[in-house]
């Protein structure tokens, strides 16, 4: 008998496949060998990451709320792998852990904030879900969704003020806001896209639409689930893509970055995904059903990746495992460090709270 949670869930998963399958015309960006292997490296090195947070976190060594990033590897590596590190800027949420690293934030100070200590990208304050580096113009990771959104606004305003109003001609950064299907029904989505579009501010909302807002399918939640479209309201150019394949997600950041940079304004980006986890690791993920997370599971971003540099012969499986190697051994040596590492001083509980002369 099919009861009313099991329509909603085999609805929902022919819709999302059927929208996948409308993209098969979008143009990918050139793959090479420096550009594959750099993109499998990033990848494979998120991916790795949250498998170790998820082995620490289950043997009672992190806490806390941790909510991992697998299954969406492909949009953090093709959006910010296609952006210039150090220069152009980066907002995130609470699911925040792999565009630090993509960002380039050293997987050793990313391990150390998670275990709360003082060698942290934090500092040891933030935790899971508070992430941030000046050095690498990660502007943090927020709790509450939409709140990295006008952060990232108020980034991409700077870049475009001091290069119109300021003289600077070398102020030409983008910002990426990322951000989840849950929060585009929320007044920070709509306000900061027509503030964006009003000003032409060189900024791109990257939509990370793995379908669920915690326990909620992302269909029944909003009365038009596409939402790439929300951005003609605003005159706003809007783009979706297939968020499993890094290539795709790549391709349209290139395209975004572009016209920013040339003045053109924001754009709306809307990459389809799948996150292979619960919501957070306290989630039993008990919602979707088997047949939903099988599918999704074939559909590896990183498994995909490789396949496309092998069989264009860009560089062959025995390559592609060193890369693993190298990051295993990179992430077991930024857990090691990170528990030998130092709690932050008690001394200085209340530092970091005000501005300091």
């Amino acid at each position: 008998m099919l009861t009313n949670q099991n329509f909603v869930k085999v609805l929902f998963l022919e819709t999302h496949v059927e929208r996948i399958s409308n993209l098969q015309d979008i143009k990918k960006a050139e793959l090479d060998r420096a550009t594959g292997l750099f993109l499998y490296e990033d990848m494979t090195l998120g991916r790795r990451f949250e498998d170790k947070c998820a082995e620490m976190y289950y043997r009672g060594k992190m806490f806390g709320f941790v909510h991992l990033y697998n299954g969406q590897e492909a949009i953090s590596t093709g959006v910010i792998g296609a952006m210039k590190k150090k220069h152009d800027w980066f907002c995130s949420t609470y699911r925040d852990h792999v565009h630090a690293l993509s960002a380039g934030v050293p997987s050793f100070e990313v391990m150390s904030e998670l275990f709360g200590k003082a060698t942290g990208c934090s500092k040891g304050r933030g935790g899971s879900m508070h992430l941030f580096s000046r050095e690498h113009h990660l502007l943090g990771g927020y709790a509450f969704i939409g709140e990295g959104i006008p952060v990232a606004l108020g980034a991409a305003f700077s870049s475009k003020y001091k290069k119109e109003v300021a003289g600077n001609s070398d102020s030409d950064a983008v910002t990426a806001a990322f951000f989840g299907d849950g929060t585009c029904n929320n007044g920070q989505f709509f306000e900061c896209l027509n503030m964006a579009q009003l000003w032409k501010l060189p900024i791109i909302f990257v939509v990370e639409n793995n379908k669920w807002a915690i326990g909620m399918a992302h269909d029944r939640a909003t009365s038009n689930p596409e939402i790439w479209r929300k951005a003609s309201a605003f005159g706003m150019h809007g783009e979706e893509v297939d968020g499993m394949d890094v290539l795709a997600v790549r391709g349209a950041a290139q395209r975004a970055i572009e016209r920013a940079r040339a003045g053109e304004g924001p754009t709306l980006l809307e990459c389809l995904t799948y996150r292979y986890r619960g919501h957070s690791l306290a989630d039993p993920d008990e919602l979707r059903s088997e047949k939903e997370k099988e599918f999704w599971g074939k559909r590896d971003p990183i498994k995909k990746l490789a396949k496309e540099i092998i069989d264009g012969k860009f560089a062959t499986e025995e390559e592609l495992k060193v890369i693993e190697k190298k990051i295993d051994a990179e992430i077991s040596e930024s857990v090691k460090n990170a528990i030998e590492a130092p709690e932050p001083p008690s001394e200085e509980l209340t530092k970091y709270i005000w501005a300091e002369d």
